[in-house]
């Protein structure tokens, strides 16, 4: 079989292998690749910013956002050939921490976590791939030609989630919604925000292209103004924040509501410092009740949302955010972003 993979450590080392066709342990489902998504974590990978081959091994399988059919599952496993399906990123740490222990592998204690595709594990660019069966989420039929969708989409239900267990430390009734930047996770944020019936605002730097375009097909309200501006005027009571850019930040957790709480899921490239009034924003934010939290990664339970989130999804919709398919041959295409890029997709 085929399959995408990179000398971990040396930029530039991607290149289709011939690998052999990998053999299912008995709890194990066999699954043809049909495409994985691309995302900044694969292209830091491909220039060595990090990544790390399984032991004993000196190329990684690239790919962590995956989509997959069954074409065989161990008996009793609730899983039959055909079923449409995704595998779960991360893998508890060998101790286990206890948070690793209770499930909650997303928020390991140790760091000793694995991930498919990034970190001590082969991921999902491949043509057939093996998944453990309690890793794997089955998906609406439906849901073919955007399933792929399904790990970003499972980070954000892990951000609504924690919001939502935040602001339930009191009587909780939020409102009003903003989302810092709109790419994938900040417009699947967003969907996630109108599924709940919460008035949905999203901002980000561009005029034209088409994020303006799937934010108004949502039925939120796009903006491309003044962060400050914008946010002071709305006062959300719920920032879902997508850039990881500073200014963008402190300017989300100056302008909430009382009783804010502030999401970030987006990381920032390090070096890019700005100046701010510490002593004002912790004043802010212990009068008000406000709450800034941070939250990266999903577990089994978040993926089974997001599974939940997509087949709700309006499917011309979630179209409209894959901007390119590109096939395994010409994978150096899917690598090389364009200005109306939202998500590329490699297709197996």
């Amino acid at each position: 079989m085929r399959a995408l993979t990179i000398n971990p450590g040396t930029a530039d080392s991607l290149e289709v292998t011939e690998l052999p066709d990998p053999e299912p342990g008995p709890a194990e489902l066999l699954v043809e690749g049909l495409a994985v998504g691309v995302c900044g974590t694969d292209r830091e990978i491909a220039q060595a910013e990090y990544g790390q081959a399984p032991p004993g091994h000196d190329r990684l399988v690239l790919g962590h956002e995956s989509l997959g059919r069954v074409l065989t599952a161990p008996e009793g496993s609730g899983f039959t050939a055909g079923d449409l399906v995704v595998g779960v990123v991360r893998r508890p740490c060998p101790e286990p921490c206890g948070a690793c222990a209770h499930d909650e592998f997303d928020n390991c204690r140790t760091g000793d976590y694995t991930e498919r595709g990034i970190k001590g594990l082969d991921g999902y660019a491949a043509e057939r791939w093996c998944v453990e069966t309690d890793y794997a989420v089955a998906l609406d039929p439906g849901l073919t030609d955007v399933g792929v969708l399904m790990e970003p989409t499972s980070v954000v239900a892990k951000a609504w989630e924690q919001v939502r267990r935040v602001g339930e430390r009191a009587w909780y009734d939020p409102k009003v919604a903003l989302v810092t930047g709109a790419g994938p996770i900040g417009l699947l944020g967003a969907m996630i925000g109108v599924q709940q019936g919460l008035d949905v605002h999203v901002l980000d730097v561009v005029e034209d292209g088409p994020k303006p375009d799937l934010v108004r097909r949502l039925g939120a309200t796009y903006h491309h103004g003044d962060v400050d501006e914008v946010a002071g005027r709305l006062q959300p009571d719920v920032v879902i924040e997508a850039t990881g850019v500073g200014s963008v930040v402190f300017a989300a957790m100056r302008n909430t509501a009382p009783f804010g709480v502030v999401c970030l899921t987006g990381i920032a490239s390090a070096g890019h410092g700005i100046v701010v009034d510490v002593a004002g924003a912790n004043r802010e934010m212990v009068l008000e009740n406000d709450a800034v939290i941070g939250s990266v990664n999903a577990n089994l339970r978040h993926f089974r949302q997001a599974a939940d989130a997509l087949a709700r999804a309006d499917r011309a919709w979630l179209e409209g955010l894959i901007s390119r398919r590109v096939p395994l041959d010409s994978f150096a295409d899917a690598f090389t972003g364009r200005s109306d890029d939202v998500k590329v997709v490699i297709t197996l």
